[in-house]
């Protein structure tokens, strides 16, 4: 019987997955973590199929695999698999792309209003015996009156722009991929990056973690940035230099910062990040509610299954098909 091998999951149990893939001749083999590469490898490498959360398939793991038809990851992002190296092997990269849209949006949105308003700040000053504001009334603002800006442009961010303007804010939107009709047909302006880090008074990031976008906010960029600037990240951590965000929260360049992702992640305990009353960590929870993390798990195992049952690799994102 073909082998699906589910390298590590954050959830208490399979029992979703299990019977998707059992229930269509499959074994299931697994393992709750994926930390320690050599039990990686002995539980993936006479795999048909791979499901990885958050467990790195790298090039090492990739060049053990000696039947594996699919890898699939448990969510949009696929920056902990060496795509090129399953490339390289002939194997097709699947992610879950539409499974946590609106609960992305939904956090991203609360984040920004979150920073806007300063409620974090205000409910811990009450529950800690205190009264009255927390923040200089600066530092509380009207989303009507800000200008926000979207860097990249695809499905969550979409939502989000829907979001931000039922509250009138001005949005612009940078992704150089997207006909500007697309954007302007949104209720967005089209900009250039630079114009959109020189005039927002709010930056939401909704970029993959690539080589053209890691570490895309650092010192030069934020050097660009107006005084005071507002930062949300709701996608991956490596957009950011973490370093170069500490000093700007420091000195106010950056006035708060909203982040379910972090660069490291999690945070050390002794971490500058977790020491700053201006940042907002939560921990990369964005796309959670029980729908999503049903259909998350659920189309991660039909994903696995098509593909070992004679049909073809679907959502496939490093050009290979299965």
């Amino acid at each position: 019987m073909p082998t699906v091998a589910i390298t590590d999951y954050s959830f208490d149990d399979l029992s979703i997955e299990t019977p998707i893939l059992t229930g269509k001749g499959l074994t299931v083999t697994s393992q709750k973590t994926g930390k320690d590469q050599a039990k990686l490898i002995e539980l993936v490498k006479d795999a048909d199929a791979v499901i990885a959360q958050f467990a790195p398939i790298n090039a090492e793991v990739i060049a053990s695999l000696r039947r594996a038809k699919v890898i699939v990851r448990y969510g949009i992002g696929v920056d902990n698999v060496d795509l090129k190296a399953a490339a390289a092997k002939g194997i097709p990269v699947s992610n879950i792309p539409d499974y946590c849209i609106d609960e992305v949006a939904d956090h991203t949105l609360a984040a920004i209003l979150d920073l806007v308003r300063r409620n974090t700040s205000n409910v811990l000053k009450v529950k800690n015996g205190g009264w009255g504001l927390a923040v200089p009334v600066t530092s509380i603002q009207s989303l009507k009156n800000l200008t926000v800006g979207v860097v990249a442009f695809g499905r969550i961010a979409r939502e989000v722009v829907a979001r931000v303007k039922a509250f009138k804010a001005k949005v612009l939107v940078y992704d150089p991929v997207v006909d500007p009709a697309v954007i302007i047909a949104a209720g967005a302006i089209p900009v250039t990056l630079d114009e959109l880090y020189r005039t927002s008074d709010l930056i939401t990031l909704h970029c993959p973690s690539l080589e053209s976008t890691k570490y895309l906010i650092n010192a030069q960029s934020i050097a660009k940035l107006k005084d005071g600037v507002l930062l949300v990240n709701t996608s991956r951590g490596t957009l950011i230099r973490t370093d170069d965000l500490v000093a700007a929260l420091k000195s106010g360049k950056v006035a708060a910062a909203a982040l379910d992702v972090t660069d490291p992640e999690p945070p050390p305990a002794d971490h500058p990040l977790l020491k700053l009353d201006n940042v907002f960590i939560t921990a990369h929870i964005a796309s959670y509610s029980p729908q999503a993390v049903w259909r998350l798990r659920s189309q991660a195992a039909e994903s696995a299954a098509v593909v070992l049952t004679g049909g073809k690799a679907v959502n496939v994102v490093n050009g290979i098909k299965g």
